[in-house]
């Protein structure tokens, strides 16, 4: 693993997420080569129309992409390591607040899952890094994952 892109929608507003982003930010780029990307979330109540912009953005920024949902495959760390080695780059998408449309969903190379349980998209970024983080300690034998 050499880099990994990281593409999510919107702004992370809550500063106890924000905190832990910059925290697992820093862990990770020690180890290797990490680039995250904002895209512009939709507001307004029509949840289908935001979808349909944001997939706009989306495949316009990663025509190839692993997509995270709780719909996706499930993994334990150690397993989740393995997979995020056996690529030399990977690009990760998660969705704004209404999910992503159908067609981000099929276009995806692959669609996996931090839990089945649903969690908000800021709530899904930190606990993405901190997964990376440990991926990154797991694959180097450090003390972090017991």
């Amino acid at each position: 693993m050499r880099k990994i892109s990281i593409l999510w929608v919107g702004r992370t507003k809550e500063p106890f997420v924000r905190e832990g982003i910059k925290k697992y930010t820093g862990l990770i780029k020690r180890f290797l080569s990490l680039e995250v990307i904002e895209l512009k979330e939709e507001k307004g109540k029509d949840s289908e129309r935001a979808r349909l912009r944001e997939a706009e953005r989306i495949l316009r920024k990663a025509p190839e992409y692993i997509l995270l949902s709780e719909k996706g495959r499930l993994m334990n760390s150690l397993e989740f390591s393995e997979y995020l080695f056996s690529v030399d780059r990977a690009v990760m998408v998660i969705g704004g607040p209404f999910g992503v449309s159908k067609e981000v969903e099929q276009r995806a190379m692959d669609i996996i899952s931090l839990s089945p349980m649903t969690m908000t998209h800021e709530l899904a970024r930190l606990v993405l890094l901190e997964q990376i983080y440990r991926a990154i300690t797991i694959k180097k034998g450090m003390r972090y994952h017991h």
